[in-house]
């Protein structure tokens, strides 16, 4: 580690100014942080959602909405030069260069209008001036790098062509594509499964080694933390409150805060009744989607999401889904929803439609809520919290006395834990947790039977996690509601599941009671994956 910090961040403060009934407020939301980032060293900020960690990491980059946001005080300075003020020209010479960032939220980061090729490319001809068949050739690299299979085939893919995962993994490529020296990591391997996260926690240790490069690490994953951080500086309500080697705040952690989030584990599940009655059932369901090529679009190929796949989810259980990053999990559930074409029975209460009528799938789907991956990204940002949450009444027309669906939007947040009294605010304006639990009331709020849950807890610190977990038993037993789970945290899954299913590239590949499987897997991807993830995390 050189003596001299290649980044310095001394006294940051971070304000957000808006104006309430036409008068300026001001909201102090990190307050006097600093540290230092030396080459060839990670260093990790951790702590609850909503604590300052990405808004630090953006300030950096000077990131944030200016003017409506500003740093009452503070200095950011790489090799020496200040970045707090700079002007555009030297940002841009910074920006994904000298220092790139991986984003918290890859679907929201990514431009949905382009294909990822032209999406890496435009970094590499702005700070390397390499184009055309060089650039495609560095992108297959790159995509390889990072665990993307048939990258190749992936290059014309829009963003929503991808699962969360792989997006993910090209918001990875496209930091690392110009060799920066720091890297800000926004939560990197929030979407990857343990197998995945591996090689890229590996791929990233390889690249600070050869590149001398310094990684300020954002993440609510500890056990991640333990692996790789070499420091790590807590922070709570934008405050630091405890900073020292990862050995110390592992091992002797002073701050009641710090104990409190290594103290934090998903809570134990409470077996549901048993029953016989299946709810919802597939049978032999395929998706498949064809790769068109050549002036006529032509299908020269396919890419095989699911085959084969067959499962029963039964009242108030909870089925599982686990797999590697498109193995095909979110594809199951869509093709579930009918919101994706695909082959095969599926039946819901029963009865089985080949080819639903406009009424029978409206009536469905309101029995079977999705809960997406992503919360910032499928929540509007143009629509107030309560035009949301409410939205779903008036999609399905239940209620429309304007004081009756206020009182119901009212009562769902309550359920959810949010106060009902910021409901007239805008996603940007609450955290992650928050957020996800307003995707939940949501879908919550038109009382279905099933609730698709696609990684709801995967972009949250450990203490949020808990509560968002707590939230979901208590919900499902007083509700008797079920839930398809989908999960790449297997110690997640492991505390809310009843039945595992397992994929791998489409397949099913093992599944059964979740204990059992959990104990005992069979399959020998099922034995990998176990063994990824709680090796890692012993």
């Amino acid at each position: 580690m050189s003596s001299a910090p290649v980044l310095t961040v001394e006294d940051l403060s971070v304000s957000f100014r808006q104006r309430i009934n036409r008068q300026e407020v001001i909201s102090n939301v990190v307050k006097e942080v600093g540290f230092d980032l030396h080459a060839g060293e990670t260093l990790a900020l951790v702590g609850e959602s909503g604590s300052g960690k990405s808004l630090t990491a953006l300030s950096v980059l000077q990131l944030l909405p200016y003017p409506q946001a500003f740093h009452p005080s503070g200095s950011i300075r790489y090799q020496g030069k200040e970045l707090v003020s700079a002007s555009d020209d030297t940002l841009r010479q910074v920006r994904g260069n000298d220092i790139s960032m991986i984003f918290q939220e890859p679907m929201t980061a990514l431009n949905p209008l382009h294909v990822i090729e032209k999406q890496i490319a435009e970094s590499l001809e702005l700070h390397q001036g390499i184009e055309g068949q060089s650039a495609r050739e560095k992108i297959i690299e790159l995509l390889n790098q990072v665990g993307i299979h048939d990258s190749e085939k992936r290059l014309g893919a829009y963003p929503h062509q991808l699962s969360g995962g792989q997006r993910q993994r090209v918001m990875i490529a496209m930091a690392l594509a110009n060799n920066p020296e720091v890297l800000l990591a926004d939560e990197p391997t929030t979407a990857l499964d343990v197998t995945v996260q591996a090689r890229i926690l590996l791929l990233l240790k390889e690249l600070q080694r050869s590149n001398n490069l310094g990684i300020l690490l954002i993440t609510h994953d500890l056990n991640m933390v333990r692996q790789v951080a070499d420091r790590v500086l807590v922070m709570q309500s934008g405050r630091m409150v405890e900073r020292g080697t990862t050995t110390q705040i592992f091992t002797s952690p002073k701050e009641p805060y710090t104990q409190t989030l290594l103290a934090a584990e998903p809570p134990l599940r409470q077996a549901p009744d048993s029953s016989e009655q299946v709810l919802l059932s597939a049978k032999n369901l395929k998706v498949w989607f064809p790769i068109k090529r050549g002036i006529l679009k032509r299908t020269v190929d396919h890419v095989k999401a699911v085959n084969d796949a067959s499962l029963e989810l039964k009242p108030g259980h909870t089925l599982g889904i686990v797999g590697e990053s498109g193995s095909g999990k979110t594809t199951l559930a869509l093709a579930l929803l009918r919101l994706i074409q695909s082959e095969g029975r599926i039946e819901f209460l029963g009865e089985h439609h080949a080819n639903p009528d406009k009424e029978t799938l409206q009536k469905m789907r309101r029995q079977l809520q999705m809960v997406f991956q992503d919360p910032f990204g499928s929540l509007s940002p143009r629509m107030a919290i309560t035009d949301i949450v409410s939205e779903g009444l008036d999609a399905h027309g239940l209620i429309t006395d304007p004081n009756e669906r206020d009182q119901k939007v009212v009562e769902i947040l309550q359920e959810v834990e949010i106060d009902p009294a910021i409901r007239f605010r805008y996603p940007h304006e609450f955290s992650g947790g928050q957020r996800q639990r307003i995707a939940i009331a949501r879908a919550l709020i038109l009382e279905p039977k099933v609730l698709f849950l696609d990684e709801p807890t995967s972009a949250l610190d450990k203490t949020v996690q808990v509560q968002v977990l707590d939230l979901l038993n208590r919900i499902q037993r007083q509700h008797q509601l079920s839930y398809l789970f989908i999960s790449h945290d297997l110690s997640v899954v492991r505390s809310i599941a009843d039945d595992l299913l397992v994929m791998k590239s489409g397949d099913v590949v093992e599944q059964g009671n979740a204990a059992e499987i959990f104990a005992n897997p069979q399959h020998e991807y099922t034995k990998a994956l176990l063994d990824a993830a709680f090796n890692i995390a012993a």
